[in-house]
């Protein structure tokens, strides 16, 4: 009788356990299914596209390999918010960096980046269809 009573106070220890398991995953599931699915704010204005501009300048003209270099500049016509990528030259095309910051309060930005490859990079900055100057960065 007292192999029973145990046998039954395990199962239903094991079965309690096993059902709080699945609901916590359930739940940790549909807290972030909720957060994938809630909409990302938008920027806090609209800006005309042909009005926009964006300065761009290097914290230094010449950096180590893997060391941290900061673009700084201002944007004109665009929303706070704004996404700004830092893109390098390769060849004849741009490709983006993963390095990005936001247009700030003040419509200024300060994007600090790593740059690995060797040589003279060519960098800018970029929103949507508006490009900075080109600042050229000599990698050692």
């Amino acid at each position: 009788m007292l192999r029973a009573t145990l046998r039954s106070r395990c199962a239903r220890t094991f079965a309690a356990g096993a059902l709080s398991a699945a609901l916590l995953t359930a739940g940790a599931a549909g807290t972030f299914a909720h957060a994938a699915a809630a909409p990302k704010p938008k920027p806090s204005a609209s800006a005309s596209k042909s009005a926009a501009s964006i300065t761009v300048k290097a914290s230094s003209t010449s950096v180590k390999a893997g060391d941290k270099m900061t673009f700084t500049g201002r944007t004109k016509g665009m929303p706070i918010g704004s996404k700004l990528v830092l893109q390098h030259k390769k060849g004849n095309k741009w490709t983006t960096l993963q390095a990005s910051t936001t247009v700030k309060k003040g419509s200024s930005y300060s994007l600090d980046a790593k740059l690995n490859d060797k040589g003279k990079q060519e960098l800018r900055i970029k929103y949507d269809e508006t490009t900075s100057p080109t600042v050229t960065v000599t990698v050692k």
